[in-house]
């Protein structure tokens, strides 16, 4: 009984954790899953995967790195405090700056990025400690 009962534990553990690092897939249309299948089953196993068009996800990945070099690139700018979300050509730029002229040059630099559609900026000036 005391086997039973671990290892029924064992499995709903195993199947808890795996739900909880499962993803939602994104869907195009409603044929595009039939669509898909139809090319899996007529590519090589590992031609599909390589010849795939990049998901939405990477694209913004890819931007994300483009705006963050960028930025990089500007050695008056210190990066490290500012994050930068994209999704679609749509930035965002969050975190602190030291100075404010810092935060208008950061925007530029961004909307300068090929494929940047529109920048949110959300910059804000760091304040020292001590107040001065």
């Amino acid at each position: 009984m005391k086997k039973t009962t671990v290892a029924g534990l064992a499995i709903a553990t195993f199947v808890a954790a795996a739900s909880m690092s499962a993803w939602a897939q994104p869907q195009a249309s409603a044929s595009a899953p039939a669509q898909a299948q139809a090319a899996s089953a007529t590519a090589a196993p590992g031609a599909a995967a390589s010849a795939a068009v990049p998901t939405d996800r990477q694209a913004n990945r890819a931007m994300r790195r483009k705006v963050y070099a960028a930025i990089g690139k500007d050695k008056s700018i210190n990066a490290g405090n500012i994050s930068v979300g994209a999704k679609g050509g749509a930035i965002t730029l969050n975190g602190t700056v030291s100075d404010t002229a810092q935060i208008a040059k950061v925007e530029d630099i961004a909307k300068g990025v090929p494929g940047v559609t529109s920048v949110t900026n959300k910059l804000t000036v760091k304040k020292s400690f001590g107040g001065m």
